[in-house]
């Protein structure tokens, strides 16, 4: 791989890394803690988490989402086409994770947000937070193998 294509892999390994991270101690710890704390604790946690979430991760997720396509391109056109191939699954991966989100995550963080916005409980609280645990663990898996992916193009 040339520099170039290099150097767009490690930007995506690192911006998709943190969204990784966060995904994945969702999935190992938080889902835990929270079966653990009362409808009203729950709305308000998760509520602010999402409002600053929502705001905040976009921009390592798509500069990871970037990154991996360039990456993809710039391998393509210094003649490597294993490393192209692999970082494109990458991007496709993350695509992927960006439609489970879009879908089935951030309808929920909205309800969450409004709700610990109003100071109000959901009734809904704890199904609405367990619809959105179904999600995270595919959520980190889809990114670790991103990332997975991501790390194997440097090598072929």
């Amino acid at each position: 791989m040339t520099l170039l294509s290099q150097l767009a892999v490690l930007l995506a390994i690192v911006s998709t890394g943190i969204v990784y991270g966060a995904d994945a101690f969702c999935a190992l710890v938080q889902r835990s803690a929270l079966a653990r704390v009362d409808d009203s604790t729950l709305t308000a946690m998760m509520g602010n988490v999402h409002r600053f979430a929502d705001r905040r991760m976009p921009v390592p997720g798509i500069l990871g989402i970037v990154a991996a396509a360039a990456a993809s391109v710039l391998a393509a056109v210094a003649g490597h086409p294993a490393g192209s191939a692999v970082a494109g699954a990458a991007f496709v991966l993350l695509v992927v994770w960006v439609l489970l989100y879009l879908r089935s995550s951030a309808p929920i963080n909205r309800r969450l947000t409004a709700a610990a916005e109003a100071g109000e409980t959901p009734a809904n609280a704890r199904t609405l937070q367990q619809d959105w645990d179904r999600i995270i663990v595919p959520r980190a898996v889809l990114q670790g193998l991103a990332v997975l992916a991501l790390g194997v193009s440097l090598f072929i």
